[in-house]
């Protein structure tokens, strides 16, 4: 097994990153481009050796970490950010080629996001502030300490952002990371590596392990040094998380799937609400947040059935690599099987395919718009993770909200309508942690993001990531006490 290979031109190495060393494994799993199913290379393959080895780098090394300045912390994360922005380019092409998301969306907005995410919260740590506070003539003096290690699982849809939305805000903590991101799509991790020790990251503060979860997650989550989990990613297998950290109580952050609804109501502007239902198409349905239930007030529902499918079947689909493509692949066979296997089922149920509802050459999936679906049908309840919708209609606010909230799932929720007061009045009664009024995916990250029910535990983003990756310490001093004979 070659310890690198070259994917577009660029060369990644295909060992994990263990103490600041890179470190090979006895066996390895095939890494594939969605693009045409090619094989990429051999990567390595870590199991409980390496989980062991990663999780001691990481305690090693936290220590001098934890102590080192916030400034310090903070010139090093700005100096990865610098470090990601001279390879944009390079991390661009190496991620379309490996999860096949759009080439375009990677160099304009993804990869600069991904150097954002590190001057974003190296700047929150240094204003990370609690006003003290006096309690009858005590103060009280709030402080966040940093945790210790943390593992950080990542998924496969949008690998480095999500994967670095956990790093930036660990590391800023004074944390150190063992980085465990997705086997199908585990390429720009490596990246990352290099270029945080070519800003200078002192050796096992960041740590990067690849392999399957069930050969080498449960040994990284079961670990009793390991001190915060964060997860993005399905529920059973966040579920089988939660079981093995419960043994150590370890803290967890766990943004978990989605069955969005999307809201039209007879006000709102029929083109963007149009527009804002095609948009769900991206990455090929591939997105977490992404409104799969078009819901629409019964006198406009058919003529935005009429433009949805005008506009839909205008998107190109086909290689990620071409600017002019719309919709790239699914990432994986066994993906690819999952979502037909939706529809199909669907479509024997009763559903019916408007547009799509059928494969393509490849691992291409047809984008697709199911109706006459009932509510307690799995299309409408279960997450598909596809490029596939669901319409149904609604008589009012109501019916619109009672749908809306009826799945197990709550982590986003998009409304369209012209009627401010309607705007405000949904919203509140919608059970979902983001919530989109007339937009789409505009994400800030002073805000708070994560899901409800089983779309997740917890909140990240802003000062809510530092509470979670440290331990908050509360102070109280008295007013006298003091040896003013101390010198």
């Amino acid at each position: 097994m070659p310890d690198t290979i070259t994917v577009a031109g660029v060369a990644v190495d295909t060992r994990h990153w263990i103490g600041g060393l890179r470190v090979a494994s006895a066996d390895a799993f095939t890494d594939h481009s969605p693009i045409d199913a090619s094989v990429l290379g051999e990567i390595a393959r870590g199991g409980p050796v390496e989980a062991e080895a990663a999780v001691a780098a990481a305690r090693d090394a936290f220590p001098a970490w934890a102590a080192t300045s916030r400034t310090e912390r903070a010139r090093l994360l700005h100096a990865i950010a610098d470090g990601v922005e001279k390879r944009i380019e390079e991390l661009a092409i190496v991620e379309t080629t490996d999860n096949g998301a759009l080439l375009r969306s990677h160099r304009r907005g993804v990869m600069p996001r991904v150097a954002h995410n590190f001057r974003f919260f190296a700047d929150w740590l240094l204003r990370l502030d609690h006003e003290d506070f006096e309690t009858r003539g005590y103060t009280n003096h709030v402080s966040w300490d940093p945790a210790g290690p943390c593992v950080l699982i990542t998924p496969w849809n949008a690998p480095l952002m999500l994967a670095t939305w956990k790093v930036a805000p660990a590391l800023a903590a004074g944390n150190t990371v063992v980085l465990k991101p997705a086997e199908w799509s585990p390429l720009t991790a490596s990246l990352l590596a290099d270029i945080a020790a070519e800003a200078g990251l002192p050796a096992g503060v960041l740590n990067v392990v690849q392999g399957y979860g069930s050969e080498i997650g449960d040994a990284l989550t079961s670990h009793p040094d390991v001190r915060r989990i964060s997860f993005t990613g399905s529920v059973p297998t966040a579920r089988r998380i939660a079981a093995s950290a419960a043994a150590n109580l370890t803290p967890l952050s766990l943004e978990l799937g989605g069955k969005s609804p999307l809201l039209v109501f007879a006000d709102a502007d029929l083109d963007l609400a149009v527009d804002l239902a095609v948009e769900q198409y991206d990455n090929a349905g591939q997105v977490c947040l992404a409104g799969t239930r078009l819901l629409v007030e019964e006198p406009v529902a058919e003529e935005f059935t009429r433009r949805f499918v005008e506009k839909a079947s205008a998107l190109a689909q086909g290689d990620p690599r071409d600017e002019a493509t719309d919709i790239g692949p699914t990432i994986h066979p066994r993906q690819l099987e999952k979502i037909d296997g939706f529809v199909q089922r669907a479509v024997a149920a009763g559903a019916r395919a408007v547009i799509g509802g059928h494969r393509k050459d490849g691992q291409y999936y047809a984008p697709t718009l199911l109706t006459d679906v009932a509510q307690d049908s799995e299309i409408v309840q279960e997450e598909v993770f596809g490029p596939v919708l669901t319409l149904q209609t609604f008589a009012g606010e109501d019916e619109a909200v009672r749908l809306a909230n009826d799945t197990c799932f709550g982590l986003a929720a998009t409304v369209a309508t012209g009627d401010r007061e309607r705007a405000e009045r949904v919203s509140a009664r919608l059970v979902a942690g983001t919530v989109w009024i007339n937009c789409f995916f505009v994400r800030d990250l002073q805000a708070p993001f994560g899901g409800s029910r089983q779309s997740g535990v917890g909140r990240e983003g802003g000062t809510w990531s530092f509470d979670f990756y440290c331990d908050l310490k509360n102070t109280v001093t008295a007013p006298k006490g003091w040896n003013q004979d101390h010198g």
